[in-house]
């Protein structure tokens, strides 16, 4: 038959396996209780020799499920790649032989050890499917880039130069955006190497912006379709598969369909009418450096004047940090990274336009980021430009000039100076369309009140920029101070709408430079992501995995719960509100199954069973041996390398931990707690990714839903007279090595503290 499941088992005797383990016994727990009769040893699987033993067998039609005992599912993936077959690894190398000490003492239980994870990987691989790709759409290379700025051209460039066509979206009437109007840029290049006599030379001076230039060669590629103020008032679809309307100003609409979407909408200025203190809007020549831009094009190299009488400037003030870096109602909270090395650039316009002009940069923190960084700084000193520690409180406006009052932090007393005029060093606000889950807010709210709360924030909510046709809301989520992003470490560019990549300052603040190399990670992200789409595989961090969600419709409450949960937008609800899964949406963290309660979601490769059958098929020892089993849940983004990591730094493990790497710790689903428990586990440790602010889930809120389903087992466990303690839940970051196998030896040492689980009788 061709769907006949036939099952090998391969037993790696090499990297040390051989000497610290019995062989023969491995193999006889797999043929005897794993039921795998076709069990084969090599001394050193993963070689060209190896591998073509277990390929002989699949070709030859006599392996359909396989399983390797060798080293983790981490380690020689390349060389184990069949993918023809659906495969289980069990990890003896850095899950036992290199976590456990020598010694004839520790033979027994290290034994035992890898005789269990043997049971487990022949558990698995029995309700392991190969999956297949869905099919359902074919390769779609156009791209997708909304945004007319530096960061969108680029982007639409990039793209056309990989021969992929490009339709860029700008809601202006001209490309440029936010930069439009710059008349020179911060250069990209550090200072050239020598300093002859003394004195520095070559160091980097302002620039032309370029961006004529980027226009003209958009204007000039064929594979570039450009829309003027025009807006995205429609999105649908998924990766491989979107489908946009662009209407412009004129009223017409055309809708396009695209492979991948790149959001590059940058910025808009920070509103410096919310300074009154600095006298923004009583007198023209209180000015933002985006202001200050326009005049100095105006000049075009010429002396730079005062907007009030066209006098030429003879002093001018910049302050920096201007409603940034502040906690006062209004205010930005975050340093926005470009402003220092603009008031720089700005302050060197009136060194070279305006002879004499005493320029005076007034700072609490002076921040040079970027390629140019300090030597740029040095070109401002070099210039004479004057950098003063203070911090600016007021400025005045009286009789034709501006009294800028400020304390002077290297003298610790408060001091004025007069100006012609005074830059506002304001920061970059991110351009993007309202939260969604602000907009899930208002249909998940319970009473009136919250609902009306909820509708109240939305009313001041910005205009929607994709207006995405998603159950979870119109625009891409937001993570801190209204810029999009998913993973700002692991996975840049990504966001929590597969095959939809935020670029340039609407990710986080930055400069022109970081924001035409954010642009080109983000194209080329686009370009991969139709790329999978067309073969029905995943996207980061999963990329290749064909499998996604299924149900069994039949079992399904509509409770809703996966729609809600699914940190990607991938679950809609169909006609009679059953949920409806988006295969190519999807990023197979596995977060829908571990929140249906009645367990009917499902991966081809990834399952309910497939983990508590490995829960299921550890040894269980009784009460008077002596021997507890804790189960380790960890999460195969963080946790599970740490602990890979850990064995191969040396560090020691309980032998009575048995690990099982899951997808994500969103996916763990209550029953592998429940049938642990009632297996006889006597501790239980949960491991997913950090989410504080320095770190992330890798899957965005796996971690944050896992725990707040996780809260109410204690509950659960009081009423089954178990202590407390016997379940935990940590967060570890793929750095913490130490603290990863620490966490299981803790938990094996309370459970020697308050003693084995009464389940066990």
């Amino acid at each position: 038959m061709a769907d006949e499941k036939k099952f090998a088992g391969y037993i790696c005797t090499g990297c040390g396996i051989g000497e610290r383990l019995d062989a023969k016994q491995l193999q006889s727990v797999m043929t005897r209780e794993g039921k795998i009769a076709n069990c084969k040893q090599h001394e050193m699987l993963c070689s060209a020799e190896g591998v073509k033993l277990i390929r002989d067998d699949i070709d030859a039609g006599n392996a359909t499920h396989i399983v390797i005992a060798a080293c983790s599912r981490r380690a020689k993936v390349e060389a184990f790649s069949f993918t023809d077959v659906a495969m289980s690894r069990a990890n003896l190398r850095e899950g036992v032989i290199w976590l456990r000490p020598e010694g004839d003492e520790h033979q027994e239980t290290t034994q035992e050890m890898a005789d269990d994870y043997i049971r487990m990987a022949c558990a698995e691989v029995k309700f392991l499917k190969v999956p297949k790709p869905s099919g359902e759409q074919a390769l779609n290379k156009t791209l997708l880039v909304v945004g007319g700025g530096v960061t969108g051209m680029t982007s639409a460039l990039e793209a056309a130069k990989a021969g992929y066509p490009v339709h860029l979206a700008a809601e202006e009437g001209r490309l440029g955006g936010v930069w439009a109007d710059l008349y020179k840029r911060v250069p990209f290049r550090a200072a050239a190497l020598g300093v002859p006599n003394g004195r520095d030379v070559d160091l980097p001076q302002p620039e032309d912006p370029g961006i004529d230039a980027m226009i003209a060669e958009i204007e000039a590629s064929p594979l570039i379709t450009v829309h003027l103020n025009a807006k995205i008032t429609r999105t649908s679809g998924a990766p491989g598969r979107f489908a946009a309307d662009i209407s412009t100003e004129s009223g017409g609409t055309v809708t396009e369909n695209f492979g991948a979407i790149v959001q590059a909408t940058d910025f808009k200025p920070y509103d410096a009418n919310q300074l009154p203190e600095f006298a923004y809007g009583k007198t023209p020549d209180v000015v933002t450096n985006f202001e200050l831009e326009k005049l100095a094009k105006a000049a075009n190299g010429g002396p730079l004047k005062r907007p009030s009488d066209g006098k030429e400037v003879k002093s001018v003030a910049f302050i920096q940090c201007a409603g940034q870096r502040s906690t006062k109602p209004g205010h930005l909270p975050y340093c926005s990274g470009f402003c220092c090395t603009e008031s720089i650039k700005q302050a060197m316009y009136f060194k070279a336009q305006n002879p004499g002009c005493d320029t005076t940069v007034l700072f609490d923190d002076l921040r040079t980021p970027g390629a140019a960084g300090e030597d740029f700084y040095r070109s401002g000193q070099q210039a004479m430009v004057t950098f003063t520690k203070g911090k600016a409180s007021e400025v005045v406006s009286a009789g034709g000039s501006l009294k800028v009052k400020f304390k002077d932090l290297i003298l610790n007393e408060d001091t004025e100076m007069e100006a012609d005029l005074v830059v506002l060093a304001t920061g970059q606000v991110p351009h993007v369309g309202p939260d969604p889950y602000a907009q899930l807010a208002v249909d998940m709210a319970e009473t009136e009140e919250e609902k009306a709360a909820a509708r109240k924030k939305l009313e001041v909510a910005p205009p929607s920029i994709l207006n995405l046709d998603y159950r979870q809301g119109t625009d891409l989520p937001q993570l801190k101070h209204g810029f999009v992003d998913s993973h700002f470490i692991c996975f840049p560019y990504e966001t929590r709408r597969t095959g939809i990549y935020a670029a340039g300052p609407v990710r986080r603040p930055m400069d022109m430079k970081q924001a035409i190399e954010d642009a080109v990670g983000a194209t080329m992200k686009a370009i991969q992501a139709a790329e999978n789409a067309a073969r029905g595989s995943g996207a980061h961090p999963r990329v290749g995995d064909l499998s996604y969600p299924s149900f069994r419709k039949e079992g399904c409450t509509q409770c809703k719960r996966c729609t809600v949960e699914c940190p990607f937008g991938a679950i809609n609800e169909d006609e009679q509100r059953y949920p409806q899964f988006n295969e190519s949406r999807c990023r197979r963290c596995g977060t829908c199954m571990g929140a249906c309660p009645v367990r009917v979601i499902s991966f081809e490769n990834y399952s309910i069973d497939t983990v508590g059958q490995q829960i299921k098929a550890v040894d269980m020892p009784d009460e008077f041996s002596e021997k507890p089993r804790i189960l380790a849940l960890a999460c195969e983004n963080d946790a599970y390398p740490a602990l890979d990591m850990a064995a191969m730094a040396g560090e020691r493990l309980s032998p009575f931990a048995r690990v099982v790497p899951v997808r994500c710790l969103g996916s763990v689903s209550l029953s592998w707690i429940t049938d642990a428990l009632n297996s006889g586990y006597d501790g239980i440790v949960l491991m997913g990714c950090r989410r504080d602010d320095d770190y992330q889930c890798h899957f965005v809120r796996g971690s944050a839903m896992a725990a707040e389903r996780l809260s109410k087992v204690g509950d659960t466990l009081q009423q089954l007279n178990l202590e407390v303690e016997r379940v935990q839940v940590f967060e570890v970051a793929i750095t913490d090595i130490k603290r990863a196998a620490q966490l299981i030896n803790d938990m094996a040492a309370t459970v020697e503290k308050i003693g084995m689980s009464p389940f066990k009788f």
